[in-house]
């Protein structure tokens, strides 16, 4: 599927370098993937998107072939206001300064990060199984907690969460991904991943990203929250037109009402969940396709 794709290595801010790959024809449509994963997340829907959007997929910084630095002390490194910025930098050097952005997981706050600080770039964003994060920890349980007990473990001061990954990498990676997590008749996770794709995120999965991941929690966590509310509060909403899709089978349904949460956010959203859980792009493609492709 890449083999017609370019492979661009190009500054974001504060000289941290970003790869992004770049294939199609038409109007720009950027991608931004989730953890524990890369660009290589969209390998099942950016050669269908090509045929209508130049398609630019960054591995955001922290994560597969961009710059790993080491995060600061009160974590700005790894904001998601830092980090959109870095895509605002990749698009503009591509010569985009206006375009749509999907995402997902940590892409998706990224994105949704983009549309708010920046409203001139974003034209239209789809945001893939998440609330703000800002929800994320006002409106959490002990249910939640114990589900997705890796929002709070990886905040912890450094180097508590790393060395514990790196004791059990495979396994802590395996569990990221969620597979055999839901227990359910339902589960498509263990059938998302071909092992080429599994292996190359696990091949990324290294100390120096691991450090990085923990980060960008901590920046989730001190920073980023923070920043919502602050929105909020201000009254401050998404102008972009904003699509919202999550995984019925996923825990963002499970914990949430997503379209509500997003309609706080957002002047112009709608929504649904699809029939899949969390990694959508890789475990429901052709539904993601369909209400992608009718949005945008």
């Amino acid at each position: 599927m890449f083999e017609t794709a370019t492979h661009r290595f190009i500054q974001g801010v504060n000289g941290v370098t970003i790869h992004a790959v770049v294939m199609g024809e038409g109007e720009p449509l950027l991608l931004l993937h989730g953890h524990p994963e890369t660009y290589l997340m969209w390998h099942k829907v950016a050669g269908d998107l090509a045929h209508r959007f130049i398609v630019v997929m960054c591995d955001l910084r922290g994560y597969g072939d961009s710059d790993k630095p080491e995060g600061l002390p009160d974590h700005s490194t790894y904001s998601k206001r830092i980090m959109a910025e870095d895509c605002i930098a990749v698009m503009g050097e591509l010569g985009f300064d206006c375009y749509s952005v999907m995402g997902h997981d940590r892409g998706a706050r990224v994105a949704y990060r983009m549309a708010l600080d920046h409203p001139e770039v974003v034209n239209k964003l789809v945001l893939l199984d998440i609330v703000s994060t800002y929800d994320m920890y006002a409106l959490s349980s002990a249910e939640f907690a114990k589900a997705l007990f890796h929002w709070y473990l990886l905040t912890q001061d450094e180097p508590f969460p790393e060395d514990l990954i790196l004791s059990s990498r495979k396994m802590y990676f395996r569990n990221a991904l969620h597979i055999g997590r839901y227990n359910s008749e339902n589960d498509t996770s263990s059938e998302a991943f071909p092992q080429e794709v599994y292996d190359e995120y696990l091949r990324h999965y290294n100390v120096e990203c691991i450090h990085a991941i923990c980060e960008e929690y901590r920046a989730g966590e001190c920073i980023d929250r923070f920043l919502d509310k602050e929105d909020l509060d201000a009254g401050k909403k998404i102008t972009a037109e904003t699509l919202v899709l999550w995984g019925a089978n996923g825990l963002v349904e499970k914990f949430f009402s997503p379209l509500q949460c997003w309609l706080r956010f957002c002047t112009n959203v709608q929504g649904r969940a699809l029939p899949c859980g969390h990694f959508i792009p890789e475990e429901a493609p052709i539904p993601l396709l369909a209400e992608v492709q009718r949005f945008l």
